[in-house]
């Protein structure tokens, strides 16, 4: 299939304003709050069946990766609630994943923030509001990271993150049309759930390549854009360690649901067909009280592992707690040479009983940590999701923390990224950027708010931070503005002097210093890698790589759900535009 043409999908009846005839439509009086609602989506209705008629192969377009059939239900609620037009709607909901930058057929959509001022549509249109359950999900409030003045703070330090669990939650609420909540949108998860095509390391002892780029930015004519970009090595399969992995999964009550233990048991037995026949798995199920349902089981006794995963029933509180420390328990025991060992803990996130003192459960899973057992998260469901504990317990893990909203999201995690979900090539991995003050004036860091360092932690071995797997590539996007720019947010002195201009970086056009420090798995002592950033690789915005552009739309669309006003004028037509540009 190439990148422009596209599966075809079809309307599904539970999300559209899908009656048979105008008369019917959402059955709201014309003097109720929602008539004009009404009378506009009849004649768009009967034009999208007209046009299906037409184009029986007719699909919703892509936003910035190979995409799964967009439901244009979910397009025309939407379309009638916010003012986003059709075209981009059906672009955004579907474009985000090419074939360039996907691993595999997964959808993303979007909304407009107007949505947030909108009242609700009937419920024959596809949305009902929040439920009550879903009022009861949880996420860590943050905000956006400022513009800082680099006479005053020249370093910016952070810590990497390769999670993606914020994208797939984005696309939950929007396919369920929904603008999500500002604090469940993180930037950077977003820009990194797509894969780009950066330079591979050649060997595992020097497990990162970067991949810098500088640009206009496309919402400020004033800014630029510098992307930094990092691929981590690949260990080829036949190099893979075996892995001693020990399932805790969620049998308490609220997992019932078709979304939660059904597709957790899927997932499982996906990954389980993926391992090899040294692999070892055991699993612990949590509810009111923690039990082993397998023990330590070499992988090449699929049939026994299987049927344990069939047999999980969903029922009880959660004691969640309990269940991580007999986990931990299973992979301590089971711990060989060579062999990568991780618990993975899967979840709606609610931990109703057990270890209550987060502090002490975190301190639990850091010391094991430490002996080299990491945790990872995989998130079900909704109405239970708390995702503040979920991203805290797999960063202190060094695990990476999912999301699972379908069944490709389920292989896309489990399958086609195992090697960076269970394999890690470098631990503790931190970025730091220093930038020369006679190019820069002004610098923002677009995401990895959770992430944010300080100067000193850089060199500190004893501060935690994040985790890279085989294969995975990180993306990291400033907006920079120069001394001299119009754009500048914070004006100059009255009274005094600006920092003088440092030399060294005038006499050689660097514009920043690069700084990556990390440690290979099972090393106490980091290494370091740097390089500089030079003025004179500057391009304007339309010859900027296609994929630092594809990074920026991505980044953009993120900021908009955000309601960032750091993006200007930026909408979602251009976020569309970008995309489309970007595409190859």
């Amino acid at each position: 299939m190439g990148r422009g043409e596209f599966p075809s999908g079809r309307l599904p009846r539970e999300n559209a304003c899908r009656f048979a005839s105008p008369k019917k439509l959402c059955g709201a009086p014309k003097s109720s709050p929602y008539g004009p609602l009404r009378l506009n989506c009849a004649p768009k209705i009967a034009k999208e069946r007209h046009y299906r008629r037409r184009h029986k192969n007719f699909s919703t377009g892509y936003f910035l990766a190979r995409a799964i059939p967009v439901q244009m239900g979910v397009i025309m609620t939407i379309r009638n609630i916010i003012p986003v037009t059709a075209v981009a709607l059906a672009t955004i909901l579907a474009a985000c994943e090419s074939p360039q930058h996907s691993s595999g057929d997964y959808s993303m959509t979007t909304a407009s923030e107007a949505m947030a001022s909108s009242p609700p549509p009937p419920a024959c249109c596809g949305y009902a509001g929040a439920s009550q359950d879903e009022g009861r999900e949880a996420y860590p409030e943050y905000e956006n990271n400022p513009t800082r003045q680099v006479a005053l703070e020249p370093v910016s330090t952070f810590s990497i993150d390769v999670d993606t669990a914020s994208y797939s939650r984005v696309r939950r609420f929007l396919n369920d049309g929904r603008l999500p909540p500002a604090d469940s949108v993180r930037t950077e998860e977003l820009v990194n759930y797509f894969r780009y095509d950066y330079p591979t390391p050649e060997n595992r002892e020097t497990p990162f390549r970067s991949d810098i780029a500088l640009f206009d930015a496309p919402w400020d004519e004033g800014a630029q854009i510098l992307r930094i970009g990092l691929k981590g090595f690949d260990i080829p399969a036949e190099q893979r360690p075996p892995v001693n992995l020990v399932f805790l999964v969620d049998t308490s009550g609220s997992m019932r649901s078709a979304d939660k233990l059904p597709l957790l048991q899927k997932s499982l037995r996906m990954l389980v067909e993926e391992m090899e026949p040294e692999d070892r798995v055991a699993m612990v199920a949590y509810a009111g009280s923690a039990g082993v349902i397998l023990e330590p089981t070499e992988a090449k006794n699929k049939s026994r592992i299987l049927s344990a995963i069939d047999n999980m029933r969903a029922g009880g509180s959660t004691a969640g707690g309990a269940g991580i420390e007999l986990a931990y328990r299973l992979a301590q025991e089971n711990m060989r040479e060579g062999a990568v060992s991780r618990v993975i803990l899967a979840t709606d996130g609610d931990f109703n009983v057990g270890v209550s003192n987060p502090d002490q459960l975190e301190k639990l899973i850091v010391g094991k940590r430490k002996i080299g057992i990491y945790l990872s998260v995989l998130g079900y469901g909704k109405g239970n999701l708390q995702d503040n504990i979920m991203q805290a317990l797999a960063q202190a893990g060094n695990g990476n923390a999912s999301y699972i909203d379908n069944y490709r999201e389920a292989r896309k995690v489990l399958v086609d990224e195992m090697g960076g979900t269970l394999f890690p090539i470098a631990d503790d991995v931190k970025v730091q950027v220093e930038f020369n003050p006679a190019y820069v004036a002004e610098y923002r860091l677009i995401g990895y708010e959770t992430r944010m360092l300080k100067r000193e932690d850089f060199n500190n071995d004893k501060i935690d931070a994040g985790e890279v797997g085989s294969g995975h590539s990180v993306t990291a996007l400033y907006e920079i503005i120069s001394p001299d720019s119009a754009s500048r947010r914070v004006d100059p002195l009255r009274y005094g002097t600006e920092a003088p201009k440092q030399e060294a970086g005038v006499a050689n056009g660097e514009l920043a210093w690069l700084k990556i420090r990390y440690k290979l798995p099972g090393e106490s002592e980091s290494t370091k890698i740097h390089q500089p950033v030079h003025v004179s690789t500057q391009t304007g915005f339309a010859e900027a790589p296609a994929d630092a552009r594809f990074a920026t739309a991505v980044a953009g669309f993120a900021q908009l759900l955000r309601n960032s006003g750091a993006v200007g004028d930026l909408s979602y037509d251009d976020v569309v535009e970008i995309a489309n540009g970007a595409k190859g």
